[in-house]
Formats: C-alpha cells, sequence, structure tokens
C-alpha cells in the first residue's frame, strides 16, 4: 500500500483538515480576483502550509474554474500537472537546503523575470524560508517589493521569528493551528473506509492523540498500524488493539479517569487496586501518571474557566470528554490542586522506585487522608441550610409563549449545526447539550430533556440560559426560549437520526460509559 499521507494528500481546500479560518480568506480573496502578490504561511510542522500553497497554486491557474469560485477542477491539464509535480511553472524550493544568495538569483529572481511557460501564474513555494542567510533575504525582498504581475510568492516557516521584519511586511500573513482530534479522526475514518480497513474508533482517537496535531504523523502512524494487520481472502483487513499497542505507547485515559472518580470519592481501596491492576496488565505506570497529569491539568482549567479548555486543553475525542466532565463534577478545585501535586512528586520518584508502583500508591493515600473530616451538620442545621439554599436558588423567569416560525423538524436538522457554534463560546455548555433530547417545540417554547438533574440544573442557570437562547436564534432565527426538563427514563439517542458517526451525535452508549456515577 502506498504511503498514506502522500496517497490521501488534499487536492481541493475542501479536503484541506483544519484551517478553517485561512482557507475561509483565501477562497474569498480567489473569487473576488483581490490577490496578494506575496503570502507567509507560518505554524507548526505538518499542520497544511505546502498542501494549502499547492492548492492555492491549483485554483491561481485552474482553466475551468469560473468567476465566483474559488475550488480547482482538479480535471483541467493545469491541474492534473500541479497535481503530478509537473507544472514547469510552479516552482518549489527548498530553503533548507538552498540558504545562498546565488540560489535566491538563479532559482528565483531569473526565473520570475520570464513569464510562464503555460500556466496564468508563475508560483513560488519557498519551504522553510527561515532558512535562508542575510544576503538572500536582501535579495529577495528585491523581488518582492516590485514583483512583475504573473508572480506570486507562498513563503512557508516553521520558525517566523526568524524572518526579517522587512519580509513579514511585505506578505499576507496566515498563522495554521494544529489539528483538533476530532478533525484528525474524521480524516482517518475518510481513508480506513477507502482503504476497506476495520479498526475500532478508540484506536483512532489514541492514533490522534499520539499525532499531537499534526496531520501527516496521524497517517504515518496509521500506516504503521495498518502493515502489522493480517487479512484474510475475501475479507477486510483487520486491526485489533494488540496491533495498535506494538507502534503507539499503550495507554487507557479511561482508567486515568477512573483513578481521578475513585479518588474524588475518597474510595482508597479502590484505587490501590486499579494501580495494582494497571501494574498487573503491563502498563507503563510513567506513561500513566504522565496521562493522569494533564488530565487532572484539564479539569482544572474547567474549574477555573471552561472556555480555557477549548484554548488550552489538549483534546481528547468525544467519549472521553464527556466522562471527564461527569467526573469533574464530584470534585473541587482544592482536591484537583492536592491531588496533581502529590502526583507530580510521584512521577519524580518512579524512575528510581524499587516497587514501580509505590510512589503512585503514596501519592494517592497521602492526597486522601489529608483531606479535613467531613463535619456532618445536625439535623435542624441541615433543615435550615436546605431552606436557605432553596431561597437563594435563581429561578429563571417565566416568558411568555409566543408563535415561531420554526417547525421542530428544523431544530433537529440544524442541531449540530447549534452544537458547533456553542462549542466554540462554551465548551462545557457543549457537553451538556450533548446529553440531552429536543423533545417538543411549543411556539416558541423549546423543550430540552435530560436524564440527570445535575445537566437540567446546569442549563437552568441564567448566564447559561441566556448565552444557548443567544446561540438558538443565531441558528434559526427566531427568538426561541429553553425550558429544561427532567425525565430519568428517557433513552438518549441520536437527535437527528443520522446514524454518520461524523456528526458527532452518537450519544446511545453515554449512560453505559458512565454507569451511573452521576452525583445528584
Amino acid at each position: 500500500m502506498a504511503t498514506l499521507y502522500r496517497k490521501y494528500r488534499p487536492q481541493t481546500f475542501l479536503e484541506v483538515v483544519g484551517q478553517n479560518h485561512i482557507k475561509l480568506t483565501l477562497e474569498h480573496e480567489l473569487r473576488s480576483g483581490r490577490l496578494a502578490h506575496s503570502y507567509l504561511f507560518c505554524g507548526p510542522r505538518a499542520v497544511g502550509k505546502t498542501t494549502l500553497a499547492r492548492v492555492m497554486a491549483k485554483a491561481l491557474n485552474c482553466e475551468q474554474i469560473k468567476a465566483g469560485e474559488a475550488e480547482p477542477c482538479n480535471q483541467c491539464l493545469s491541474c492534473r500537472e500541479i497535481t503530478e509535480g509537473r507544472a514547469l511553472d510552479l516552482i518549489e524550493i527548498d530553503a533548507a537546503s538552498n540558504t545562498g544568495v546565488d540560489n535566491v538569483r538563479d532559482n528565483i529572481i531569473a526565473n520570475a523575470r520570464m513569464h510562464p511557460t503555460r500556466l496564468k501564474y508563475k508560483v513560488f513555494i519557498i519551504d522553510e524560508v527561515h532558512m535562508l542567510s542575510a544576503s538572500a533575504f536582501n535579495a529577495l525582498l528585491k523581488i518582492m517589493e516590485e514583483p512583475p504581475a504573473y508572480v506570486i510568492f507562498v513563503l512557508c516557516t516553521t520558525e517566523v521569528h526568524k524572518i526579517p521584519m522587512t519580509v513579514i511586511s511585505r506578505c499576507q500573513r496566515f498563522d495554521f493551528k494544529k489539528i483538533s482530534v476530532i478533525d484528525i479522526v474524521k480524516k482517518l475514518e475518510y481513508i480506513i473506509k477507502e482503504e476497506d480497513i476495520k479498526i475500532d474508533k478508540g484506536i483512532l482517537e489514541a492514533v490522534a492523540r499520539q499525532s499531537g496535531g499534526h496531520m501527516r504523523d496521524a497517517e504515518s502512524i496509521l500506516g504503521q498500524i495498518v502493515a502489522l494487520g493480517e487479512q484474510k481472502a475475501g475479507e477486510s483487513l483487520r486491526i485489533t488493539q494488540e496491533d495498535a499497542d506494538l507502534v503507539i505507547p499503550r495507554n487507557n485515559l479511561d482508567e486515568v479517569i477512573n483513578l481521578i472518580g475513585l479518588m474524588a470519592k475518597k474510595d482508597t481501596g479502590n484505587a490501590i487496586r486499579l494501580i495494582n491492576k494497571l501494574v498487573d496488565d503491563g502498563f507503563d505506570l510513567k506513561i500513566f501518571t504522565n496521562d493522569l497529569i494533564e488530565i487532572l491539568r484539564q479539569m482544572i482549567l474547567i474549574k477555573i474557566n471552561p472556555d480555557l479548555i477549548a484554548t488550552f486543553g489538549v483534546e481528547l475525542g468525544e467519549n472521553l470528554e464527556t466522562k471527564l466532565l461527569e467526573v469533574n463534577q464530584q470534585t473541587n478545585l482544592n482536591l484537583l490542586l492536592k491531588f496533581v501535586e502529590k502526583i507530580i512528586k510521584a512521577k519524580d520518584e518512579l524512575k528510581n522506585a524499587f516497587i514501580v508502583q509505590l510512589p503512585l500508591e503514596l501519592a494517592v493515600i497521602e492526597a486522601l487522608t489529608e483531606e479535613q473530616p467531613i463535619v456532618r451538620p445536625t439535623k435542624t442545621e441541615a433543615i435550615g441550610n436546605q431552606e436557605k439554599n432553596e431561597a437563594n436558588q435563581t429561578t429563571p423567569p417565566i416568558r411568555p409563549s409566543k408563535e415561531s416560525n420554526v417547525h421542530f423538524d428544523q431544530i433537529i436538522a440544524k442541531w449540530n449545526e447549534l452544537l458547533s457554534k456553542v462549542k466554540q463560546v462554551n465548551h462545557s455548555l457543549s457537553f451538556t447539550l450533548k446529553v440531552c433530547q429536543p423533545t417538543d417545540l411549543q411556539g416558541n417554547e423549546l423543550c430540552l430533556t435530560f436524564n440527570h438533574k445535575i445537566h437540567r440544573d446546569k442549563l437552568n442557570e441564567p448566564q447559561i440560559k441566556n448565552l444557548l437562547e443567544e446561540i438558538l436564534r443565531e441558528v434559526y432565527g427566531e427568538d426561541l426560549i429553553v425550558k429544561a426538563e427532567l425525565d430519568e427514563s428517557l433513552k438518549i439517542g441520536n437527535n437527528n437520526g443520522n446514524d454518520d458517526e461524523e456528526n458527532g451525535m452518537a450519544i446511545d452508549n453515554l449512560l453505559k460509559t458512565l454507569g451511573g456515577k452521576v452525583v445528584q
């Protein structure tokens, strides 16, 4: 089988994974015809800089592209030449291997003075441009200041701070980001479907996490795993967890979250049993401890401000994120800070431990035994506190219902779009909505039903409710009032009836995953 990252390299803007903030701008410029003469693509490696530069070159020179369009056809001669790497007017230069001024004069300046041989634009893609020498930059700057109308420069770099400001100021700059776990998994699912490979989604999520947000790394890791699989005659190639364990360092984030859950319940005995079971099952406690610290960090960020997790957290995949949020409801910030302090200390001691699990065992015991004893209130105090809490509980104001132009089937049809917009502004709320079921629409009052009181109460918080209603107005174009209800017998399923896992709404197994651990 061909190398996956080369075989499935994107050939259109639509196929490029992530980087939507960049794709939208470039597509708009192509549609309007208002193009810059120099572009600077900067960001981490293996996130699509060179790929997007090639797609842009293809769109600039596509023979069949119509006015107001941006996607290359991939069928005309120009598109085929660029795809196959034989377009004479697309010049790709590796600045890491050609750092001197002579290279700039011979390969760029001299080439730029000649009109394209066949294409409309002559496009120069200079990879790792920060490796050019000072004199080479000065020579490049001269041609960039007054380039011919048919020349487009695309400079790609992983170290933008090494590029002179005189060069940066003459470019339209785009900052690329690492690719999310969700987007990587979608691309990997497409690949295994095309290759007729059977593999568990959990393995794909592990591959995505291991890649660290680099699409090419994820495809390379998947290729290594696939190479180990066995295929019987007439059957699809099947990849097992054992195959994946040979390539990806073994970890189990489910068990990490389970351990934190046991610690939150002060269940020291079962926490110690879990640690020893990991050792018996062959887990590397160093890797497990690193994962434990990262998950605790995620939980601390959520406690401080749920919006922080979207910016600074590491994506875990939908199933794990939902479980993490549920366990986090059972903890408080002080407890998490104590946990992470003890675990970091244990991590340093694991290297030289005579009994490998002992430092982690001691960390758990110390964290739990140092907890202040729980002072249980008297019956009179409990009743008084309950009445006080009920009196202080903020009840959302009742607003009159009115007729709406939105129908219930429209609510379901655009539910995924709503979830996507919610996740951009409030990560925690997006998790809450994934465990609810839109059940009714009376006038402009939308009923959302939950299995658990904790989720219903979360949605009834005035600030959260107002935010959701604002996003509902943006998605559906109507002022909708949210009504949160509780039905513990309700079976949560796909809200739109679509079984496509890419929709992110497949949460039928949520209750099984949570295992009835919710504290009400």
